[in-house]
C-alpha cells in the first residue's frame, strides 16, 4: 500500500513539474517573445518571483526528485523499480539543467528588470524551457502504474 501511494505522488507529482516546464516552453515563453525587451524583461521578472514560492519547490520541484528516491525504496527489486531509476534519472536532468542553467539566468534578468533600458535577452531565455520539458516529461511518463507496486 505504501509503494501504491508512493508512486501515485511521486507520479502527479512528476506531472506538476511537467507541465509548469511545458506550459512555460509553449505558452509563456513565445507570449513573451512577441513583447518589446522593456515589457518582456518586467512580465518574466513578475512571473519569476511568483512561481519561486515553498509551495512549488517543496511539492512539485524538490518533491518530484524526493518522491521518486522515496519510491525507489520501496519499489526495489519489484518490477516498477526499474521505470523508477529511469524516472529519477530524469528528474535529476530537470534539476540539473533548472538550477544550472535556468536559475542563474532568470535571477540576471529578474535583477534588471527595473534597468532603464534592459538589453535584448528574449532569445536565450525563450528556447531554454524546452530542454526541462523534454525531460521532465519524459520522466512523467517513464512512471508506472501505482497498481504495479504489488499487494
Amino acid at each position: 500500500m505504501a509503494a501504491r501511494l508512493l508512486l501515485l505522488a511521486a507520479t502527479l507529482s512528476a506531472g506538476l513539474v511537467a507541465g509548469v516546464y511545458v506550459f512555460y516552453a509553449h505558452t509563456v515563453m513565445p507570449a513573451l517573445r512577441a513583447a518589446d525587451d522593456r515589457t518582456f524583461v518586467a512580465a518574466f521578472a513578475a512571473l519569476d518571483r511568483r512561481i519561486v514560492n515553498p509551495w512549488f519547490i517543496a511539492t512539485s520541484f524538490l518533491g518530484a526528485p524526493l518522491l521518486a528516491a522515496a519510491a525507489l525504496l520501496v519499489t526495489w527489486g519489484d518490477p516498477p523499480a526499474p521505470w523508477v531509476v529511469v524516472a529519477m534519472a530524469l528528474h535529476l536532468v530537470t534539476t540539473v539543467v533548472t538550477t544550472g542553467v535556468h536559475l542563474p539566468r532568470n535571477d540576471r534578468l529578474t535583477a534588471i528588470a527595473d534597468a532603464p533600458t534592459p538589453p535584448p535577452h528574449a532569445p536565450p531565455w525563450t528556447r531554454r524551457p524546452g530542454c526541462a520539458g523534454t525531460s521532465s516529461g519524459s520522466s512523467r511518463a517513464c512512471w508506472p502504474s501505482p497498481a504495479s507496486a504489488g499487494p
